[in-house]
């Protein structure tokens, strides 16, 4: 791994710190995008004095992503998972936080739909209020969404409305999250689909969970993964989480959601 993009404020004495923050991001087609992802999580990163990751998981993909993923390792801290195939997303997160080293583990998505300049406030937040899991938001205040169909969004949040049954997260379906690694490995997941905060967050019980928000971007390039079947998916994750609720009890966890200006302080 070449550590030649950390900056300098982060290094000491010519030795390397341990990794604060492993960042994983699926990949399927996203040749375009993946190295645009890495320069901003990066710049990210070094801006914040942070030291971490990126793990990218690529299922095979045939434009090159995975190749193109192991050149970027030359130049970045990259540490690249290559599956045999189009494996689903819920189990890249999983293979992606067994790769990972750091303590805590985080998502991304790797078309920039996320903005990769939140992931220091986002650890801030964590560490500042001894979090389990921190979640971006676009459905708290300050949080939304640009360039997405009027359809998609209806869905998505209707996802998020029947999720609440399980947990007051408002966002439970977000795909940009960060969790203590710990916890995440602790736990097995069923779900292979879109879902797999949700399945965190009442799989692993964190007691403290809190809510950031941000604008989520719509897909530019490449190709959308939703698809029908991710409907019907989600609603039999939905009934096996209420019977994991039911078989396993347990509290709800401390929750809270901050405002925008909460998180610029952070």
């Amino acid at each position: 791994m070449n550590y030649s993009a950390v900056d300098s404020k982060i290094l000491s004495a010519g030795s390397v710190p341990p990794l604060a923050l492993s960042l994983i991001a699926p990949t399927y087609n996203e040749r375009d995008r993946l190295a645009e992802l890495a320069q901003a999580v990066f710049s990210a990163y070094r801006a914040a004095g942070l030291y971490g990751e990126l793990v990218v998981v690529d299922d095979n993909s045939p434009d090159g992503t995975g190749q193109l993923a192991d050149d970027l390792a030359t130049k970045y801290p990259v540490r690249v998972v290559h599956r045999a195939g189009k494996l689903g997303l819920g189990t890249a997160v999983v293979e992606g936080f067994n790769a990972a080293t750091a303590p805590i583990v985080g998502v991304i998505d790797a078309d920039l739909s996320h903005p990769p300049d939140i992931i220091p406030r986002m650890f801030a937040v964590m560490r500042q209020h001894a979090a389990d899991v921190v979640i971006g938001s676009r459905y708290i205040g300050g949080g939304g969404t640009r360039d997405w169909e009027l359809s998609r969004l209806a869905m998505s949040k209707f996802a998020c409305l029947l999720a609440r049954g399980l947990t007051p997260v408002r966002d439970a379906t977000s795909g940009l999250f960060l969790i203590r690694r710990e916890l995440a490995r602790a736990v097995t997941i069923s779900a292979g689909g879109f879902k797999i905060c949700l399945e965190l967050l009442i799989r692993s019980q964190p007691s403290r969970v809190i809510e950031v928000p941000y604008v989520f971007v719509g897909r530019t390039a490449g190709e959308s993964k939703m698809h029908l079947k991710e409907v019907t998916g989600y609603l039999a994750q939905l009934r096996d989480l209420h019977r994991f609720r039911r078989a396993h009890g347990g509290r709800s966890p401390e929750y809270r959601a901050l405002s925008t200006r909460e998180l610029d302080l952070a």
